[in-house]
């Protein structure tokens, strides 16, 4: 009888030390999504599906520079995306400077589609002459700082099995 009371007890106890390590995440990290888990593969070689992503928030645009990983929500999109900042451009929007990120996947061929804005697609001109989507500032979420390989494989197969998304 003692025994069922124990395991009880370890389970509450790593239940609050998960919950707790989450909220401190969230608040050294600056941002309500400290970890999250990959869903595609356009970002490989560098994340697979299934991999668990340390995000830091992005409070400021002078935080991203070329080359880093960035997290940004897109109307329409169930989920955030994550991929690679490979230029950044000033630009008008709703009247003001804005900066924003041409971003892309690792594993794709193109960037992203333009970013819908008040104001209409946002879009850019690339130095070779490609007409591309750019993601405002204000979109952009956190960075990716670490990546832990192939943990969150379970939770997404669960997830997937469930319909759950």
């Amino acid at each position: 009888m003692e025994e069922w009371k124990k395991e009880v007890a370890w389970f509450l106890v790593a239940i609050v030390v998960v919950f707790g390590i989450q909220a401190g995440l969230r608040v050294a990290l600056h941002t309500d999504s400290p970890l999250v888990i990959v869903v595609s593969g356009s970002m490989e070689p560098v994340f697979y599906r299934g991999d668990v992503v340390l995000l830091k928030g992005v409070t400021n645009p002078n935080q991203v520079k070329v080359g880093d990983v960035v997290v940004y929500k897109r109307p329409g999109y169930e989920y955030p995306i994550i991929h690679r900042v490979r230029y950044i451009y000033t630009v008008k929007i709703d009247g003001k400077p804005e900066t924003c990120f041409v971003t892309w996947g690792d594993n794709n061929p193109v960037p992203d589609p333009p970013y819908p804005t008040p104001d209409g697609l946002l879009e850019v001109r690339l130095p070779d002459g490609y007409i591309s989507g750019c993601v405002p500032a204000y979109a952009v979420e956190a960075k990716a700082e670490l990546v832990f390989p192939k943990i969150g494989l379970i939770p997404l197969w669960v997830r997937e099995a469930l319909s759950l998304g």
